[in-house]
């Protein structure tokens, strides 16, 4: 094979194209290991609710209400990770506008999207544009999903050419979400996140204005499988990001959290649909910046015999070449520092390698608990 050609196992069809010829079982690089598969670690009837953070009332100035919903957020992200935001001040008609124009672009003709395509003339790779995630081997097993992914802040790192025409109101309805987003969901969660933690509450706000601080998002498309249990939407990881927003289909379920136990094996859990909620989970940079105190939740999404699902992903993450580590002020004789240094660019590359393979970035940044003791 001549060099300038790509092995063709690293150009997967697209699912959606795929899944419209599969009758039965699908493909067998879908098909994951048996003892990966959703149905055999069904999700379990969940514990305790989600909790459900108002926003509106978390960005209060003071008050009775104001700490009550910090009450909940502590406990949220404590036990979960992640929680369910209401009151975020965005209508429901404009919530169903952003999944009906993500539809709306995933179902478009397969030659229209592909003028946005992630492969470079074919065959380079690319973390922008539509298609799937990288493939780095032969062997890896593929998730039943494509997406389209593309920064939507800062205005220096937007490329307007991966922006798709089609639908018409696509361009103007993602900046205008785009905005809502940071100011009354991220912006908001934030402030409170360094509040609980005892920080100023700029703190970890002021760091995504620094510098080339981005946002990503991610639409996603899990087609319908007529053998879920077979396969994964998306495999099990955690988020390298400092928090993610996310927007979820209203009609149809997909999304599992694990929530670790004493057999240090997690449980998988059904994420509830709440009609007009965000939800909202703390990702990597948190966990690792708190030393451990707040956890980046483990997730999947899994695959549907009956219907297709959509959703929208929002990453707030911070400038490639910011070094990030445990805070000074949450590291003590009693906490010792549980993870090492490193940078965004960095852990980053290191994520989309281990994901390809099933495993967390984060177990890379850990510090072995006799090592931290040692440090004392």
């Amino acid at each position: 094979m001549a060099e300038d050609q790509p092995q063709p196992w690293k150009i997967p069809p697209i699912v959606q194209e795929l899944a419209g010829g599969v009758q039965d079982e699908p493909p067998s690089r879908y098909v994951v290991r048996e003892q990966d598969r959703p149905a055999a670690a069904a999700a379990a009837a969940m514990p305790e609710p989600i909790p459900i953070v108002d926003l509106s009332r978390l960005s209060a100035a003071a008050g009775a209400a104001a700490a009550d919903e910090l009450a909940k957020l502590r406990s949220a992200l404590q036990d979960w990770g992640l929680f369910l935001a209401v009151g975020h001040g965005m209508e429901p008609e404009f919530l169903a506008k952003m999944m009906q124009l993500t539809r709306g672009f995933f179902n478009l003709p397969l030659e229209e999207k592909q003028k946005y395509s992630n492969l470079v003339n074919g065959k380079d790779f690319r973390l922008e544009g539509y298609g799937n995630d990288i493939v780095l081997s032969e062997d890896q097993t593929l998730d039943w999903c494509d997406r389209l992914y593309l920064i939507v802040e800062p205005e220096s790192r937007v490329v307007p050419g991966l922006w798709p025409a089609r639908p018409d109101a696509f361009s103007g309805a993602l900046r205008e979400y785009t905005a809502r987003c940071r100011r009354d969901i991220a912006g908001v969660v934030l402030a409170a996140l360094a509040t609980l933690l005892g920080l100023r509450e700029d703190r970890f706000a002021g760091m995504m204005g620094d510098g080339d601080a981005m946002t990503h998002a991610r639409f996603n498309y899990y087609p319908r499988c007529p053998r879920p249990e077979l396969v994964v939407g998306l495999k099990s990881h955690s988020d390298a990001s400092v928090i993610t927003v996310l927007l979820v289909d209203d009609a149809v379920g997909g999304l599992q959290v694990q929530k670790p136990n004493a057999a240090g094996d997690g449980v998988w859990y059904d994420v509830p649909i709440v009609p007009n909620a965000l939800l909202v989970n703390v990702g990597d940079v948190i966990e690792i910046m708190s030393n451990g105190i707040f956890k980046s939740p483990v997730h999947r999404a899994v695959a549907n015999a009956e219907s297709d699902r959509v959703s929208l992903a929002m990453f707030y993450t911070l400038d490639p070449e910011e070094e990030f580590e445990p805070l000074p002020e949450l590291v003590d004789e009693k906490r010792p520092r549980r993870y090492g240094k490193t940078t965004t660019k960095d852990y980053l590359a290191v994520l989309f390698e281990r994901f390809a393979r099933g495993a967390r970035a984060m177990d890379t940044v850990k510090i072995p608990a006799a090592e931290s003791d040692s440090e004392r």
